[in-house]
């Protein structure tokens, strides 16, 4: 067994595919495979489910993927402690819906790599199934999502709320929605909207609020960084978090501002995810304690 076996293991779970996973090494597939299958017949499990759509890790891969990675950092620790610094860089993988990005994940993601200058934290902007299938399968390593009152984290996952608020109309500052303290659901119909897509929170949500009785939809998007981009346009308003918009800087620079929805008492979270029971390796700890601090800066500024 060696080391760069796996290094390829994860680097096949960490980026979904044989393929993708061969371009990030500049390995061949062939030759990535072949080390590979010398791994699996070491330890006679498998490792990768082969399929012509392309190869992914098994479930008996995922079984051990905790035990390699324990090894990885061994190591790790063991070339920091001989002084071969730059033989420790590490990449976190974290899932986002694209919320509260400015407001929060910036300023944590930049006190973190400050303290971790030889860490690459890659942001993956998706919908919420797809994160928790990525830290499911290890490709993540934390997911934020937001969640509504009530709903339930998968069982195999473990979840930290950062940020509660409610939703919100947002809508230009020359909105003539925006004259008001708050809005009624009445008032909203009456205006082009801009929806998020079909697996946002947000999509659910409005449709909960609306009914049958939708408002004119001028347009559909993806996650709420460009749903406030045609806010500010505008092309319609929009429902989000309060938290994905306060502090915003579009916000600040007055483009964009919200108002509460009058009777509507629903509550809504920012999420931050891990997978049950692993143990995580340090810089991962480091990015959650960095965005728990920081959510916490904004309870106290809000």
């Amino acid at each position: 067994m060696r080391i760069e076996q796996l290094q390829y293991i994860a680097a096949v779970t960490q980026h979904g595919s044989l393929r993708k996973a061969s371009e990030s090494l500049h390995l061949s597939q062939p030759a990535l495979s072949e080390a590979v299958s010398k791994l699996e017949r070491e330890l006679g499990v498998t490792l990768l489910d082969r399929r012509r759509s392309g190869s992914k890790i098994s479930r008996q891969g995922r079984d051990l993927l905790q035990n390699m990675v324990e090894v990885l950092e061994a190591v790790g620790r063991l070339r920091t402690a001989a002084g071969d610094q730059n033989l420790t860089t590490r990449m976190v993988r974290m899932g986002t819906v694209n919320a509260a990005t400015s407001t929060l994940l910036v300023p944590a993601v930049r006190d973190f790599q400050q303290a971790n200058p030889t860490t690459t934290v890659e942001v993956v902007n998706t919908q919420q199934a797809e994160i928790h299938q990525g830290l499911a399968e290890g490709a993540l390593d934390l997911g934020l999502i937001n969640v509504l009152e009530g709903d339930d984290v998968p069982v195999d996952l473990d979840g930290t709320r950062l940020i509660h608020g409610r939703p919100v109309l947002i809508c230009r500052h020359d909105h003539p929605l925006a004259a008001y303290d708050e809005v009624t659901v009445g008032q909203l119909r009456e205006h082009q909207f801009v929806v998020m897509r079909a697996g946002y929170l947000m999509h659910r949500f409005v449709h909960r609020l609306f009914g049958s009785d939708m408002p004119p939809v001028a347009f559909s998007t993806d996650g709420a960084e460009m749903g406030k981009v045609m806010v500010a346009e505008g092309l319609g308003v929009t429902v989000l978090p309060d938290y994905s918009v306060i502090g915003d800087p579009m916000e600040r620079a007055g483009l964009i501002t919200h108002r509460p929805i009058t009777g509507d008492s629903t509550g809504v979270a920012l999420m931050m995810l891990q997978r049950r029971g692993e143990h995580l390796p340090q810089a991962v700890r480091d990015l959650q304690a960095s965005l728990v601090a920081h959510s916490r800066g904004y309870h106290r500024a809000s």
